[in-house]
């Protein structure tokens, strides 16, 4: 039997991190996990219930209800996406939007939403097979991680892909100097978090992909997956 092996893919917001994952696993038929949607959703949840009042979270009250927070992800259909379900409903559009975006990393930060998060992330992958994709997967969710690559890329190329998929999705309000100021917070916040900041694993591969076609990160992450799989 061919040895499966867990994937762990870090980065910034906007490096495309999704989206190479998501390829990498469908190729190899591996389980994806988007960790970023499971941050959002929480975050969607916050908003909804109003557990985030005057640009405040309330942490009392969200810690509380953490418990009827249940997140699964689905395919419409075989080889599709598989997309972010809360409570039951398909919540993808929604945890999409620069609200959700605007508050995901202060939730991301609160100790006991990663705890909560880790914990099912941490059973997704317990028999391998699986890629991965957020902030601290490769240095807290899966420090064993046979293959740790961090993407990065230059923030006015990520401002400029994230700006192109908000127009994409019909936000024409939307300005390029807003989505950069947005990704520069979320980058400070992730980094200089208490718990669990985004950070380079001293064995993680750097991708940059600044100046890559989506085909040549493809085969770049593809590479160095044959590597570790080799080693493995």
């Amino acid at each position: 039997m061919t040895k499966k092996i867990i994937v762990a893919i870090d980065g910034y917001s906007s490096c495309g991190k999704s989206s190479m994952a998501r390829t990498l696993a469908r190729a190899i038929d591996y389980i994806y996990v988007d960790t970023g949607a499971m941050y959002r959703g929480v975050t969607l949840f916050a908003l909804r219930r109003g557990f985030i009042r005057e640009g405040v979270i309330q942490e009392a009250e969200l810690r509380e209800a953490l418990n009827e927070v249940s997140l699964s992800f689905r395919q419409s259909h075989e080889g599709a996406t598989p997309e972010l379900y809360l409570n039951g409903e398909n919540v993808e559009k929604e945890i999409r939007t620069m609200e959700v975006a605007s508050f995901v990393s202060p939730i991301a930060a609160l100790g006991f939403v990663r705890e909560f998060l880790t914990a099912q992330q941490q059973a997704f992958g317990a028999e391998g097979g699986i890629v991965m994709d957020g902030r601290d997967i490769g240095t807290a969710v899966f420090p064993q991680a046979e293959l740790k690559v961090f993407v990065t890329a230059d923030p006015v190329i990520r401002a400029e892909r994230r700006l192109a998929e908000l127009r994409g999705k019909g936000d024409s309000k939307i300005t390029l100097e807003e989505v950069l100021e947005n990704l520069r917070q979320r980058d400070y916040i992730d980094t200089h978090r208490e718990v669990a900041p985004l950070r380079q694993a001293e064995d993680a591969r750097v991708l940059d992909n600044s100046h890559l076609t989506h085909d040549e990160q493809d085969a770049l992450l593809r590479s160095y997956f044959e590597e570790a799989l080799a080693k493995a």
